[in-house]
């Protein structure tokens, strides 16, 4: 079956974060919002449909997640990525970023040292912070139009740090991590026993010519120390239904964890997550094979058009993930300027480099799971601005 990823889907008044939320967020209800991480893509109508017959059931009362729901990601995470997985390790939360929270609560103490790496997803930061741990930055290294892991400073500040929260592949600096270099942050974790969270959910979203790697398959020596989480939400478009995967296989650090969320009672979960989740993973392959070349065109064609028409704007290519990395860097704005322009100017909603931590001055964040259309539009927006500010000059 051929998708058409070209639809253009009203999002408006649907209680959208990315299109209901623009004059509370960006001052203006009518900027194009290429931001938050969710597609405009519609998600897959075989989902959608087993949505659908499940809520015509009349009765919406307390459920289980059956053995066929744990089936379909231990089978997608063998086929896709190599890793076999047993149930048991194999736990619920209500989306990756409380489970960030709920790790951390149940697997540290207040004033642990715990080691992320910026420019990153920020939630890791408040996920440090707001739970009363030292956040300590272990900033990625910029080398030409791609980015590497400081493992000399690494290697100091694990000595005294408790844990590190991975980014894998990486958002937003869109880096599918290589096994030798997962070999060599794992050799480091391992000699200074640190706990790692390794948030994979863009496992799914790797780019061609690029293969993601399970921290935890990668390197099993340390699986007593790893917590890897997973979700279909990214990869179908499902980030509404509030399902996750937390996946730790050492039974005593587990218990550790499911002591913690049982005291929340938050276990139970969603019902309709629960169906979307199980449906993707076994149906969503041929889905997902067409949305990656549809996302890498996408990325073909912002790279030619800065190219041609907005060569100061230097991007960095991802290997993985819809998100890409833009330096505005060369218009020496400062940051609150520049979204300010891009705001007022070019009308265009963007992720600010800053909120990313160290790194990100002078960057920007754009979301191109999008119909060409769109992207497009986009696109033009800011280079008619830039145009405009340079006075009609060569920018």
């Amino acid at each position: 079956m051929e998708y058409n990823f070209d639809k253009l889907i009203e999002r408006a008044n649907t209680a959208s974060v990315k299109y209901d939320l623009r004059k509370q967020i960006f001052g203006h209800p009518d900027v194009l919002p290429m931001w938050v991480a969710d597609m405009d893509f519609e998600t897959p109508e075989f989902i959608r449909q087993a949505v659908i017959d499940r809520a015509q059931h009349p009765i919406y009362g307390y459920t289980f997640r059956p053995e066929s729901y744990y089936e379909s990601i231990i089978n997608w995470l063998q086929k896709r990525h190599n890793w076999k997985v047993e149930k048991d390790w194999i736990l619920f939360s209500p989306g990756v970023v409380p489970a960030l929270n709920f790790a951390v609560l149940a697997l540290t103490n207040p004033g642990d040292e715990i080691i992320v790496q910026p420019p990153v997803y920020f939630p890791f930061f408040s996920a440090v912070q707001e739970n009363n741990r030292q956040l300590i930055y272990n900033q990625l290294i910029r080398e030409g139009d791609q980015y590497q892991i400081n493992f000399e400073q690494l290697e100091k500040q694990a000595q005294t740090a408790r844990m590190l929260i991975l980014c894998n592949p990486h958002n937003p600096v869109g880096r599918s991590w290589t096994r030798q270099e997962l070999t060599e942050l794992g050799k480091i974790c391992l000699k200074h026993n640190l706990l790692v969270i390794s948030d994979e959910i863009h496992a799914d979203l790797v780019l061609p010519g690029h293969k993601h790697q399970v921290f935890a398959e990668v390197f099993p020596e340390l699986s007593a120390n790893i917590i890897t989480m997973h979700a279909a939400s990214k990869t179908f478009n499902l980030a509404g239904l509030a399902s996750s995967s937390v996946i730790i296989s050492d039974s005593a650090l587990r218990e550790q964890y499911k002591s913690f969320i049982s005291r929340l009672h938050i276990e139970m979960g969603n019902l309709f997550g629960m169906v979307a989740t199980q449906t993707a993973l076994e149906k969503g392959e041929q889905w997902l094979g067409q949305v990656l070349d549809y996302i890498f065109d996408n990325i073909v064609y912002v790279t030619d058009f800065l190219a041609d028409q907005l060569p100061k704007v230097k991007l960095i290519k991802p290997e993985a993930t819809y998100m890409i990395w833009l330096d505005f860097s060369a218009f020496q704005l400062p940051d609150d300027e520049l979204k300010s322009f891009l705001i007022n100017e070019a009308k265009l909603g963007l992720n600010s480099g800053i909120d990313f931590g160290p790194g990100g001055e002078g960057f920007m964040r754009i979301n191109v799971a999008c119909p060409r259309s769109l992207l497009q539009q986009g696109l033009e927006r800011m280079r008619d601005a830039f145009t405009q500010l340079s006075h009609g000059n060569d920018v």
